[in-house]
């Protein structure tokens, strides 16, 4: 389940700035994941709780934004939602070769802490999956 290497990487990141910006909760994180990148929200929520345990990150709410795939033909510049499976064919001009414009995305959006005044917003780097 490499959902459960997400979730600790993730919870890796969030904590440590963090830590580093003196934080003494974090609230929420919302992380934008693509429809092909392959994650299962439902699976990766329960890992993200589970890495979350005994960390700053203890009681925190992910927030999955899925990102639907899109793709663009280069011939003709038509651009389409690609669904599951995905349809790389151009729908217009029937090309095989498309674009993938959007839903290999898995990235941390924004993180929600409290550091002992009021929460904060701080947008976070993306994460990259090996």
């Amino acid at each position: 389940m490499h959902e459960m290497s997400i979730a600790v990487a993730v919870v890796g990141q969030v904590e440590e700035a963090a830590l580093a910006a003196g934080a003494t909760a974090v609230r929420s994180v919302l992380l934008q994941v693509g429809e092909l990148a392959g994650v299962v929200p439902e699976a990766l929520d329960f890992c993200f709780q589970l890495a979350c345990a005994d960390t700053v990150l203890a009681d925190c709410e992910l927030i999955v934004e899925a990102v639907p795939g899109r793709a663009r033909c280069r011939p003709c510049a038509s651009d389409w939602p690609v669904g599951l499976p995905p349809s790389l064919s151009c729908p217009q001009c029937g090309t095989p070769a498309a674009e993938l414009l959007a839903g290999r995305e898995l990235q941390i959006a924004s993180v929600r802490w409290e550091d002992g005044a009021a929460p904060t917003d701080t947008p976070e780097p993306d994460l990259q999956e090996c």
